[in-house]
């Protein structure tokens, strides 16, 4: 097949790329670069072997939108493109709702005018909200966002949805197939540590601000809460290899090239970790004593979430096979090769 990926050149986008070209599939990146790196796609490249094309266009360019698809033909799109930090969203609700939402609206104009009408969309375990019971399955109501972030991806998934529902009821003869893959919180990088996370500015995600605290970037880790209703007090999350995740991508293809209509898979381990833990572990893969301190609570954060994944290991064969070991040692195989990432 071939496809469009949109924010290919970002963590996730870039790690699905080079899984995409193992299998051989063909692929042309569209990113605007806002949070992402032309190097990561040449690192790729490297990996792979193989070229990428690529096209620097924002996903809210119709115009530029419009000129890939004349120039390309698409079987179907990965769509990562879109802002992703929690904490900033809540400061920046605007930008989130204009971008995530505003660019995927454009973005899947301009598909179903040239006749693509395959997306696999890159959601969250944000939209199940803060959940009574974990581990959340597929079945798990969605609840109430804690965070515009979460927000967007919560309402991209019933605007898509609602694209199925639609052909379906006018009868089209090639209705939308929609894959929606809540991820659960990839770390980790390519084993060969070429590429890896590289977040502009100060870093939101766990992970890459233990790894700059490592590399002495950062003087030291900031713990949002300790006062959580878990084991240790601090936020319980299910971490995944990027690798995994990355992989999860590519066996979802299936259920397009099957007709899925609407079809959603929790991306996880099935396992979590408190922040202190990630800590330990990293501590123990790297031989690097990272100092913290503790913070109040971060805004839209929720104590605990982690994933049931057997709906995805039954339909598609995915598991993820990564331990935290292996993501603690890949990231910092990344960080301390790549001290200024891709700068």
């Amino acid at each position: 097949m071939n496809i469009l990926v949109t924010g290919g050149a970002g963590y996730i986008g870039s790690h699905t790329l080079v899984e995409l070209l193992a299998a051989r599939h063909g692929a042309v990146v569209v990113d605007n670069l806002c949070n992402s790196s032309r190097t990561a796609l040449k690192r790729v490249e490297q990996i792979s072997g193989k070229k990428v094309p690529f096209y620097d266009v924002d996903i809210r360019d119709r115009e530029g939108l419009e000129k890939v698809f004349s120039e390309n033909s698409f079987d179907c799109c990965i769509h990562f493109a879109g802002l992703k930090a929690v904490g900033e969203s809540v400061v920046k609700p605007w930008e989130y709702y204009e971008n995530n939402i505003g660019g995927t609206l454009v973005l899947v104009d301009v598909m179903r005018k040239h006749g693509c009408k395959n997306i696999i969309f890159s959601s969250s375990s944000t939209v199940y909200g803060d959940p009574e019971v974990i581990p959340v399955t597929e079945q798990t109501p969605k609840g109430i966002c804690t965070n515009p972030y979460g927000k967007t991806k919560s309402m991209l998934e019933d605007i898509l949805s609602d694209l199925n529902a639609a052909d379906v009821k006018t009868g089209d003869a090639k209705p939308w197939n929609v894959v929606l893959l809540r991820y659960f919180n990839p770390i980790g990088a390519h084993p060969s540590g070429l590429i890896g996370e590289d977040p502009s500015g100060i870093p939101n995600n766990l992970m890459p601000y233990i790894t700059q605290v490592a590399v002495g970037k950062r003087d030291m880790l900031h713990v949002f809460g300790n006062d959580y209703d878990t084991p240790d007090g601090t936020g319980v999350r299910d971490y995944i290899h990027v690798v995994d995740l990355a992989k999860g991508h590519v066996k979802a293809l299936q259920a397009i090239e099957q007709g899925c209509g609407v079809a959603v898979y929790n991306l996880g381990t099935g396992k979590g970790y408190s922040v202190l833990e990630i800590v330990k572990a990293f501590e123990e893969a790297s031989g690097v004593k990272i100092p913290y301190v503790i913070d109040p609570r971060r805004p839209g954060d929720i104590a605990a979430n982690y994933a049931d994944a057997s709906k995805a290991e039954k339909e598609l064969g995915w598991k993820a096979e990564f331990g935290i070991f292996e993501m603690c040692r890949d990231s910092w195989n990344w960080q301390k090769n790549n001290p200024d990432g891709y700068r």
